[in-house]
C-alpha cells in the first residue's frame, strides 16, 4: 500500500466516522475489510512505518503535556488519535510537535482536561483482516524498526518543556505556586 492510499482510507473513515476517534477507527476497519487481504497486510505494514516515524521524543513530550502524562502505551494511543486527525495534522505534528497547540480541540483540552487517545486505531488492520478472512493477520516478515529514543528529556522540567514546546507550555503549564 502506498502512502497516499493509506491516508486516503483514513480520510474516507474520517468523512464517514462522525469525527469521534473511535468512530473513525471503526469506519476504517469496515473500509479496509472490503479490500483484498494483501492490501490489508500492506496497510498494517504502512501503519507500522507511520508509527515508527512518529516515535519521537518531542512528540512524546507533547502527548505527556496535553494528556497530563503519557506512558509507553499512552504515547501509542495518542499517536492512534493523531492518525484519526488525518495526514496533514499528523505530518505537521511529527515535524513540529508544538504545532498541536494550533488545534482547536487541543486548545479546548487545556481548559477541559480532555485527553486524546485512540487505541482502536492501532488495531484497525488486525480487526479488518479478521473480518475479511476470519483468520489472524499474518506476522510481518519485514518488521519496521522502532527508533531509539536516546535523547530523552524530563517532561516534568518546566524550563525544558517551555524551551522545546513553548506554545503547548503556554496552554498547559501549571500555574505558578504561591
Amino acid at each position: 500500500m502506498r502512502t497516499d492510499d493509506f491516508w486516503q482510507l483514513i480520510d474516507q473513515a474520517r468523512a464517514g466516522g462522525g469525527g469521534e476517534p473511535e468512530a473513525v477507527a471503526a469506519r476504517a476497519v469496515a473500509l479496509l475489510a472490503e479490500r483484498e487481504p494483501a492490501e490489508i497486510v500492506g496497510y498494517a505494514h504502512h501503519q507500522q512505518r507511520v508509527l515508527a516515524a512518529s516515535y519521537k521524543v518531542d512528540l512524546w513530550g507533547a502527548a505527556y503535556l496535553i494528556n497530563g502524562g503519557a506512558s509507553d502505551d499512552g504515547f501509542e494511543y495518542f499517536r492512534g488519535w493523531l492518525m484519526t486527525q488525518g495526514r496533514a495534522v499528523f505530518a505537521k505534528a511529527v515535524a513540529d510537535p508544538d504545532s498541536l497547540a494550533e488545534l482547536p480541540q487541543v486548545r479546548a483540552a487545556a481548559l477541559s482536561g480532555e485527553e486524546f487517545e485512540c487505541e482502536d486505531m492501532l488495531g484497525v488492520p488486525w480487526e479488518a483482516y479478521r473480518k475479511a478472512t476470519a483468520t489472524e493477520l499474518p506476522a510481518d516478515r519485514d518488521p519496521v524498526p522502532v527508533p531509539d529514543l536516546n535523547e530523552f528529556w524530563d517532561f516534568d522540567d518546566e524550563e525544558e518543556v517551555t524551551r522545546r514546546l513553548p506554545r503547548l507550555a503556554a496552554l498547559f503549564a501549571a500555574p505558578p505556586q504561591e
